[in-house]
């Protein structure tokens, strides 16, 4: 039985070390996305985010580091805003086990007595959008998304921020082979 209740966004994007990041990434075809060179944030949808200002912070410094890498200027004047937006989700996990022999499954007829054995297991999922907004034109080109188990190990959190961001980034700029 799985139970999934939306829960505050306190420890976003803390990843647990042994989850990989699922990315997924979706853009407008008829855009030139060679055109633009430029980036800024979109301070007012930055704003709005339900996570810690520290991991706004992690989140933009690991963006800033990729689109530089990519080639790209911070400015005043940008050609692409860029804005964020998460969400996370509980998971509970039931697991029962007959540890001893009987018909079907769970409470049956067992000659020795064992008990069965039930595990409840809970993980947080969380999700970061990456939105590339045409400054021009203010409209959404291109949209990334990252999804993987967090966690609220402390140490790790600017390596598992900087992975979902690496991942999610990846992806940009489209080439006509990605869709």
């Amino acid at each position: 039985m799985k139970t999934i209740k939306f829960i505050p966004v306190v420890f976003l994007f803390l990843l647990a070390s042994c989850e990989a990041v699922r990315v997924n990434a979706d853009f407008d075809k008829n855009v030139d996305f060679s055109k633009f060179k430029t980036f800024a944030y979109y301070k007012a949808g930055i704003d709005k985010v339900e996570i810690s200002d520290l991991d706004k912070k992690r989140i933009l410094r690991s963006i800033d580091e990729i689109m530089i890498a990519k080639g790209f200027t911070k400015s005043e004047n940008p050609d692409l805003l860029i804005n964020i937006f998460t969400k996370s989700r509980e998971q509970i996990n039931v697991n029962q086990f007959n540890s001893g022999w009987g018909y079907g499954w769970g409470f049956g007829w067992n000659p020795y007595g064992f008990a069965g054995q039930t595990t409840v297991s809970s993980s947080t999922e969380g999700t970061l959008y990456i939105d590339l907004i045409d400054a021009k034109k203010k409209e959404m080109i291109w949209q990334g998304e990252g999804q993987g188990d967090l966690t609220k190990n402390r140490e790790k959190k600017d390596e598992n921020i900087k992975e979902f961001v690496d991942k999610i980034l990846a992806q940009y700029p489209p080439t006509a082979n990605k869709k």
